[in-house]
């Protein structure tokens, strides 16, 4: 089990939340390893007097080999549904406990199947340490907590700000396969820009379309609740293009359109300490049951990015700390139900129950 003695690992912490990650590790007094596949992590840890290690994904004995000896590996270098599986190979082998920060609904429902092996291993695997989707997966607990016996739940989130290359990449990669929503305990593709709704993310009402988002894997799994579709701000013109976009979706998964449109977001900067410091976010949730009874949750919390780099050390130190079983987990199941509230600039988790 690992414990605070033990060294741990920021895998891609050249890139942009990498870098979050490891500029908060640091100023917390934390020595993590810094690792990626680019020798440019070398100096990046000697600026901030760390050990590093270089090793590409590609080759299974080397990275089992490198991640051999640590306690956690944070795993941040997307996209996921290509990193994360050797990734989780190598902890597994190794006995390292696995957290990243995808928001790829295929990549938690592939680490869930990894369940049994895990357990067997003493190993926890517990993507989405990020935003991805630590806020959402709290209030979907605190929802099912509120409101048992809930039969659907909706999420959502409203923000500001832009997005670095690699969350573009990843948004990139996911447009082929449309939407996706969890019907009777299944997952379903629907049309992009098929559902839509008017929602008070915390704002005021807005047009808001379901997404593809991670939380329709791992919100089923944090409260069993069977109907989950989760929905975003978007202007009612950008939805019917959406939805005019849809049949001729797979155009874009052919491999030379991706990339092409990765090349083009690659030189991409996340947004800067000053307009992550003016853009925080809303999260909502609706449970409803079958007597008519609804429950909402709303909370605000800082920008994406700060969320997702406290949330990865959140994460790491909670592990490094535990001594308990593994498995597959989800936030809200491994740290608890309102672990978000602790992160700097979350508020509360509010609920309101109504109906007979």
């Amino acid at each position: 089990m690992p414990n605070a003695r033990c060294p741990w690992m920021i895998y891609g912490a050249t890139g942009y939340t990498g870098r979050l990650v490891t500029d908060r590790a640091v100023a917390r007094g934390l020595r993590p390893i810094l690792a990626g596949r680019s020798p440019a992590v070398e100096a990046l840890a000697a600026r901030h007097g760390l050990p590093s290690r270089v090793f590409d994904l590609r080759d299974p004995q080397t990275v089992r080999e490198a991640v051999a000896g640590c306690g956690v590996v944070a795993h941040c270098a997307g996209p996921f549904s290509a990193t994360s599986g050797p990734m989780v190979d190598a902890c597994l082998a190794a006995g390292a406990d696995y957290i990243d920060i995808t928001g790829e609904i295929d990549v938690f429902e592939a680490a869930q199947r990894r369940d049994a092996e895990a357990r067997a291993k003493g190993v926890v695997l517990c993507p989405g340490v990020g935003f991805d989707v630590i806020p959402t997966d709290c209030i979907a607990a605190t929802l099912a907590e509120a409101l048992p016996g809930a039969t659907h739940l909706t999420l959502g989130f409203e923000t500001a700000g832009g997005m670095s290359a690699g969350t573009m990449k990843t948004t990139i990669e996911g447009l082929p396969r449309g939407g996706r929503v969890r019907r009777a305990g299944r997952l379903e593709t629907v049309p992009l820009g098929s559902l839509t709704r008017t929602i008070d993310f915390g704002r005021g009402p807005k047009h808001a379309v379901a997404i593809p988002w991670g939380d329709v894997a791992t919100a089923f799994v944090s409260t069993g609740i069977a109907n989950i579709e989760v929905y975003v701000p978007i202007p009612w013109a950008a939805a019917v293009a959406l939805r005019a976009y849809h049949p001729v979706r797979r155009i874009v998964g052919v491999p030379m359109v991706q990339r092409w449109l990765q090349a083009l977001v690659g030189r991409i900067e996340g947004p800067t300490r000053e307009a992550r410091a003016t853009s925080p976010t809303w999260v909502w949730g609706e449970a409803r049951d079958a007597a008519g009874r609804i429950a909402v949750a709303r909370l605000r919390t800082a920008n994406v990015y700060d969320v997702t780099a406290a949330g990865v050390l959140l994460a790491a130190e909670h592990l490094l700390d535990r001594d308990g079983p593994g498995g597959f987990f989800t936030p809200s199941r491994l740290i608890g139900p309102r672990c978000v509230e602790s992160l700097p600039g979350s508020g509360r988790i509010e609920i309101e129950v109504r109906g007979p």
